[in-house]
């Protein structure tokens, strides 16, 4: 994994620091978190290590690092926090800070009328982002191995479809590693696990009543992403009641902006780094992709197995052989399923507890009734030999 440019740890005080672009404020508290792993500290602890920064900005960020995993609260009093396994990945995320705006020259003040404020510059363009030439640590410490898309690393595209704004939705059979790489590509993010019962409380959060018996808004994961400039993933967003879904819309389109009708009308506007990523299983019972939300998604991006990294992973080569067969034979129609990665790496550790035999069989098993025959076969033509289902025995 090539590793970035370390973001510094201090910064000039407040009132002379250069505007930290989106994220960098979280990257250069999660390095301090991550530069001493075993201390606990507060958000002005924290403050003062980065040279004076705003306490309460410091807060804000170690409040956003511990909803996505990448800190942990230790206590509430004082509130402190400690870095976890993941807090160096997100201290990693920003590469160089960004430059200041250049200042535009002031009007001068007319001693007749009241002089009107210079319009704010926009904030300046993030640095180009860094293109990933080895493996990338997922937030729950698993290696993802990135693979090309269009040229690049996938982690790379998906980076740079983040800065141009493009929502993307990548699609494909279960197990072929849609989660692995949107996780790789942001550790941050915050997830919607998608499904027929999600409702849109799910998305923008509901009341909930407290210990002392006080009810109390808690905003769900579209709303903390959305001000927090963190991307947010809706995953097997097809599985979710269209009505339900459309509560993201007006985040995605020009508005940048819903209206929480549950909580009093609430309006929340996305700050800047705000993104959707979606997952889409096309052959799950349920899944249907409507034109409202394909239309939303620009980037429709398809995921297949990569059995050349099945091999990479020493992987049994014969299981490796039954399933490049069936998917060849699932791509001309033939049959609905293969094995993908999840099962490939199943069956390695099968294997390396009741023996290949029995993983061969178990990989029978897994398989659907209507396709189980067709699987056999290309078991017994890989293995050399006719293996079953598992399944217990006669009594010891």
């Amino acid at each position: 994994m090539t590793t970035p440019a370390t973001t510094p740890t201090s910064a000039p005080a407040t009132g002379s620091a250069t505007r930290l672009r989106n994220g960098e404020l979280r990257a250069m508290v999660a390095r301090v978190l991550a530069d001493d792993p075993g201390t606990d500290m507060t958000p002005r602890v924290v403050a003062a290590k980065l040279g004076g920064r705003s306490s309460g900005a410091v807060g804000n960020a170690l409040k956003v690092l511990a909803e996505c995993g990448a800190a942990e609260v230790v206590s509430t009093a004082p509130l402190t926090y400690r870095a976890t396994a993941t807090t160096a990945v997100v201290a990693a995320t920003v590469i160089t800070p960004a430059p200041a705006p250049t200042p535009r020259p002031r009007r001068a003040k007319s001693s007749a009328t009241t002089a009107v404020p210079d319009p704010v510059a926009p904030a300046p363009k993030p640095a180009a982002t860094a293109v990933v030439t080895g493996p990338v640590t997922r937030p729950n410490g698993l290696t993802y191995h990135p693979r090309l898309l269009s040229g690049m690393p996938d982690v790379t595209a998906l980076h740079r479809l983040r800065e141009a704004g493009v929502a993307a939705l990548l699609y494909g059979p279960p197990g072929t590693g849609k989660t692995s790489v949107i996780e790789a590509a942001f550790p941050d993010l915050l997830t919607v696990q998608g499904d027929g019962d999600t409702t849109v409380a799910d998305f923008v959060g509901e009341y909930t009543q407290t210990d002392d018996g006080r009810y109390v808004f808690v905003h769900g994961p579209l709303v903390r992403a959305m001000r927090a400039g963190v991307p947010l993933f809706i995953d097997d967003a097809t599985l979710i009641p269209p009505t339900v879904l459309a509560v993201v819309y007006p985040a995605m389109d020009g508005r940048r902006q819903i209206v929480v009708k549950a909580n009093g009308g609430e309006v929340v506007d996305a700050a800047d780094g705000f993104y959707v990523v979606a997952g889409h299983n096309p052959g799950v019972h349920g899944a249907i992709l409507t034109d409202a939300l394909s239309s939303r998604f620009s980037a429709q991006i398809h995921v297949s197995t990569d059995y050349d990294l099945a091999a990479q992973l020493k992987i049994d080569k014969r299981a490796v052989k039954v399933a490049r067969n069936l998917a060849t034979r699932q791509a001309r129609g033939e049959i609905g399923w293969a094995p993908q990665l999840r099962e490939l790496i199943a069956f390695q550790k099968i294997a390396g507890v009741l023996g290949a035999e029995a993983a061969a069989g178990n990989l029978v098993g897994i398989a659907p009734e209507e396709d189980r025959t067709t699987v056999a076969s290309a078991v017994r033509d890989a293995f050399g030999t006719t293996v079953k289902p598992l399944a217990l025995g006669t009594r010891i």
